[in-house]
């Protein structure tokens, strides 16, 4: 089965294939059993292998099985790290960091671990780093899962941790109670399958001390400008001197980047100049949730010409738990 599926290129091929097969309980059964081999994999092969099963099971569903995505990413080294996240974004069973040699790649000794699962059959406990492996060198390219599974799509995130001291606690917020709500009470599989992410990442204007400070200047327009024109553009309205003083940029508040099909990704940055953190602890939350909105009917707007995909019943779903969050946190 394994090597039936790794076959084809592209995931309609694949797609395509799974569909006609006339026992999809009988086949997912078939792929679930081969999961539950391939999520303790040792090598390259056998990740890629069970990056097939993923993608196959994606499409197909996992059933009563909790859905998890196969990914590589890149360790801070710059070598590769393999990884399975569910839809909440928790690691479940094998995760490594890879090391390159002359002949090929190998799992880590001492940068594996294992994390729980209740689909484990042997329910294994979590062992973080040193999970057993041993070195097996092949020439192989490591592969990643090429479709998702059904997840919260709405990411928020702040591009740094710096920010001034009274925006400190509603940053963090975000990410402990918003983004954590988000992922809890959305409802993925209702939208439909064109979309994977969409990243928000919110820009603070900071001041560190006299050498490590920002401070955005907003232009309110949907022209977005470029670096250089922002530099000249600044100097009309401040001097050299002023714009080193206090860190200024030039910045669209809004900034919206492509969407990728082959990810189903799209990304907004929104930047925010130093008289939002003056803002009391509820009228911040009140102007994240307004920017917040703004963003996804534009992005909405420029998609649904595009995808299939409910972008109407995305946002009334968002709109609740964000006005849940500013009302209660």
């Amino acid at each position: 089965m394994i090597e039936k599926i790794a076959e084809f290129e592209t995931l309609t091929e694949l797609e395509a294939y799974l569909f006609q097969q006339t026992d999809i309980e009988g086949l997912r059964s078939k792929l679930l059993s081969e999961f539950s081999k391939y999520a303790d994999y040792k090598n390259a092969e056998e990740w890629n292998k069970a990056v097939h099963i993923c993608e196959s099971l994606a499409i197909i569903g996992w059933g009563d099985n909790e859905p998890v995505e196969a990914l590589k990413g890149m360790f801070f080294n710059g070598n590769p790290m393999t990884y399975f996240l569910n839809r909440f974004g928790e690691f479940r069973f094998v995760d490594a960091i890879w090391s390159k040699r002359k002949d090929g790649y190998t799992m880590e000794q001492g940068r594996t671990s294992f994390h729980a699962s209740a689909d484990d059959s042997q329910q294994r406990e979590t062992i973080l780093s040193d999970y057993i492996t041993k070195e097996h060198i092949q020439d192989i390219k490591l592969l990643s899962q090429r479709n998702w599974i059904p997840k919260n799509p709405i990411r928020i995130r702040a591009g740094l941790s710096n920010c001034y001291e009274n925006s400190k606690p509603v940053i963090e917020s975000l990410q402990k109670d918003l983004q954590i709500a988000l992922n809890r009470k959305m409802q993925p599989e209702k939208y439909g399958r064109s979309v994977n992410r969409i990243i928000i990442t919110c820009s603070f204007s900071f001041f560190d001390d006299d050498h490590c400070k920002t401070n955005y200047i907003i232009k309110e327009s949907d022209k977005k400008i470029s670096s250089k024109n922002a530099y000249v553009e600044i100097q009309k309205m401040f001097s050299k001197k002023e714009i080193e003083k206090n860190g200024y940029f030039l910045r669209n508040r809004f900034e919206y980047g492509p969407f990728r099909k082959d990810t189903g990704r799209t990304r907004i940055t929104i930047h925010f100049e130093k008289g939002f953190s003056e803002l009391t602890h509820s009228e911040q939350r009140d102007k994240l949730g307004e920017y917040f909105i703004v963003a996804l009917n534009k992005t909405s707007d420029k998609l649904k010409k595009k995808l299939d995909y409910d972008f109407e019943l995305l946002m009334n779903d968002f709109t609740g738990i964000l006005n849940d969050w500013k009302e209660h946190a």
